[in-house]
């Protein structure tokens, strides 16, 4: 090969990385909840977020972008924005959507947006976070391309770590004295008693004599 033709073909080449423009994922710009985190289990919550098509870049006629929620009874808007001006739009319903590549292929000298708003109903047995919104790209062989999933998720109200409950601690309790009553005791004689009984014994005495006397 001579320097002539391999000059060319390097010049070629160069001329090539040059025009065909190179492609990107979409990047998130922006988001928006309705109400405002943290989510309420069994209430309603919208999202609204926008992504960009990076600078410089365009997006594959041939592949696709896979969008998922955990939310129930999801309504999807998608709204494509090219240079400022709305351009296609679609909607969707349930728990997937999906955009087609074509809606967001263009050349690299406009400027493409797009804004998907999701509304839907947090579920009655959410814990920990839910994923509102999960993107990925789908390249033609149907396989994600590397790099390109954006997740959107919020915790739910009351999840985390669990409250603890603390009782107040219970003194222990002194086992409450029980006190006997003594047993009655028997009057005692008195000495007056006695003194009484010894003299009417020497009393009954001394008159059985004198009787026996007499």
């Amino acid at each position: 090969m001579t320097p002539k033709i391999r000059s060319l073909l390097c010049g070629c080449l160069l001329l090539l990385l040059i025009v065909l423009p190179s492609a990107a994922s979409p990047i998130l710009a922006s988001e928006s909840f309705t109400p405002n985190p943290p989510l309420v289990v069994g209430g309603q919550q919208q999202l609204v977020a926008t992504f960009a098509i990076p600078s410089g870049t365009t997006f594959p006629k041939d592949h696709e972008l896979q969008l998922q929620t955990q939310l129930t009874e999801a309504r999807w808007n998608i709204q494509v924005i090219v240079d400022g001006h709305n351009a296609a739009q679609q909607p969707a319903s349930g728990s997937a959507a999906f955009i087609n590549g074509m809606l967001l292929s263009y050349s690299v000298n406009h400027d493409v947006q797009f804004t998907v708003t999701i509304t839907g109903n947090v579920p009655s047995t959410a814990t920990g976070t839910v994923t509102v919104l999960d993107m990925v790209e789908i390249d033609n062989s149907n396989n994600v391309v590397p790099g390109s999933e954006i997740v959107i998720s919020q915790p739910v109200a009351g999840a985390g770590t669990p409250a603890v409950t603390t009782s107040p601690a219970i003194p222990t309790l002194t086992p409450q004295l029980v006190t006997t009553a003594p047993a009655a005791k028997s009057p005692g004689f008195s000495s007056v008693v006695c003194l009484t009984g010894v003299i009417l014994a020497l009393s009954l005495l001394l008159w059985r004599r004198r009787a026996r006397v007499l």
